[in-house]
């Protein structure tokens, strides 16, 4: 695969140019060691999410198959974005291949969709628990939620492959972008060709992965909110507010990191190192804060891996 290149005639691979106001060495060496710490964080904790899920059986409910696949699309994301930047800064490898960097793009827009589904779908699981609780395991269960986690990764892989191919058409006159990753915008600053459709396709596609689940997510909270003050019982409040505020927390990380970053690199005048982080941490906040929050906040996780610890200690002693 390759594109036209009207100056310089085949861009074969591109160049991760990385911070382009942080090229020397010791700059280099401090990004390195902060997102290596970082990433090897983010894999940590979520995998442990996940092992605490696989075994204990009483954590296979709705609610937890959609927590282990939060952090398993966290996990992806991070991986498809990080290891590359280590590598820009460790070892100077900053070449990538034309279809390894949509590829790249692909991956990240598609789980970042995911994640905006799953966050919609947790909403659903808060509101019939607290409005709907008698009914709860009629309105979901396990085999519902699986098809409906199904269908969430689908339709973010099919959704994320419209502003892909837009941008893949681009006729490119550098091969230089000054990012981390592969991404839209620094994709956009080296081509020659209108980029409006590509805008447009990118435009749409991140409004109907964030806009849409957002107003379900807001939709279904003021659905629990009428049915506690319906209600009218302090206990109810309380009891409302324990069970919803984790899932608060995981939206308020998610969405207030995105309207935090997005703006960056739309303000003039805005240095491009500054722009460059802003969307670099768009893609790790979330996946660090998530699996901590979920350890922090839910008991039955905690009780989980205290009683996982105790029974692998009586194994080992056993033997």
């Amino acid at each position: 695969m390759s594109v036209p290149n009207q100056s310089k005639g085949i861009v074969e691979e591109f160049i991760i140019v990385g911070f382009p106001g942080l090229q020397d060495q010791a700059s280099k060496n401090i990004i390195f060691a902060t997102f290596l710490f970082v990433y090897v964080c983010i894999l940590l904790c979520n995998i442990l999410i996940i092992g605490i899920f696989l075994l204990d059986e009483e954590l296979h409910t709705p609610m937890y198959l959609l927590v282990v696949n939060l952090a398993f699309s966290d996990i992806i994301i991070t991986t498809t974005v990080v290891p590359k930047l280590l590598a820009v800064c460790s070892s100077g490898l900053n070449v990538i291949s034309i279809p390894a960097c949509f590829i790249q793009m692909f991956f990240i827009g598609a789980t970042i969709a995911v994640e905006s589904f799953i966050l919609a779908l947790m909403s659903y699981d808060r509101y019939v628990a607290i409005c709907k609780p008698l009914y709860y395991f009629s309105m979901t269960n396990n085999y519902l939620v699986k098809k409906q986690i199904i269908v969430c990764w689908v339709s973010a892989f099919i959704i994320m492959l419209f502003p892909v191919i837009t941008t893949s058409r681009l006729q490119l006159c550098g091969s230089k972008l000054m990012s981390c990753f592969c991404e839209n915008a620094a994709f956009h600053q080296v081509a020659c060709s209108d980029t409006t459709v590509s805008n447009y396709a990118g435009l749409v596609s991140g409004l109907f992965v964030t806009i849409g689940p957002f107003a379900f997510i807001v939709f279904s909270y003021i659905r629990i909110i009428t049915s506690v003050l319906r209600a009218g019982s302090s206990t109810g409040y309380l009891k409302a507010f324990y069970t919803c505020s984790t899932h608060l927390l995981i939206i308020a990380v998610f969405y207030l990191v995105a309207v935090g970053t997005y703006p960056v690199g739309r303000v003039p005048n805005v240095s491009a190192d500054m722009r460059i982080m802003a969307v670099l941490l768009q893609n790790v906040i979330p996946p660090l804060f998530n699996p901590i929050i979920y350890c922090l906040r839910t008991r039955k996780i905690r009780e989980s891996f205290l009683k996982i610890l105790k029974r692998n200690k009586i194994l080992s002693s056993g033997i």
